[in-house]
């Protein structure tokens, strides 16, 4: 087994970048524990994930210590009213933009009082998209810390594909944010 060890860890090395845990744990229970142990809360405001990434977060027992809630804006009218996304951003760029997952990101923050939020906004398939926004194309932007940071995928799968790889860039998302590396 030592040599098992050393190989792990070699191995660990050529990963590091992208490694998030080295145990069979999923993600939402990593950002769990990194939330519980620095006594921080999080919120998400979802769009083309349905809540999805809320599932999953409160499929882990005890995410009510640092889990505070959710905000479905499927419509442009919950984003603007609830969210405080600007109307001028989903005139001008649409709700599928960075301007508007930020602003759905630092409103949902502001709205439940919590250290980090994050938000997307996408569109998942399989119609929906354009020349300039083809299906696939997902929004996510994560405010926390004293920013707000939002990036751009291109994704290529079906609905429902679409939409666990998209919570599952969110989550890592979040993992940065909180660890403070991004």
């Amino acid at each position: 087994t030592e040599q098992i060890d050393t190989l792990f860890a070699t191995l660990q090395g050529f990963v590091q970048d992208v490694l998030v845990i080295n145990e069979d744990k999923p993600l939402q229970e990593v950002i769990g524990n990194l939330l519980s142990q620095k006594e921080q809360t999080l919120c998400t405001a979802e769009s083309c994930t349905g809540g999805y990434v809320a599932h999953l977060i409160t499929g882990v027992p005890g995410a009510s210590r640092y889990f505070k809630g959710g905000v479905v804006s499927y419509d442009n009218s919950i984003k603007n009213k609830l969210l405080n996304v600007r109307n001028e951003t989903l005139e001008t760029v649409g709700a599928v933009s960075e301007a508007t997952a930020r602003q759905m990101a630092e409103g949902a923050r502001t709205l439940m009082n919590t250290d980090f939020s994050v938000a997307l906004s996408g569109i998942m398939g399989p119609d929906g998209g354009s020349d300039e926004k083809p299906v696939g194309t997902v929004w996510i932007a994560v405010a926390g810390g004293h920013e707000t940071v939002a990036q751009k995928f291109h994704l290529r799968h079906n609905r429902a594909t679409n939409i666990e790889v998209t919570a599952n860039l969110a989550l890592n998302m979040v993992r940065l944010a909180v660890i403070g590396e991004k």
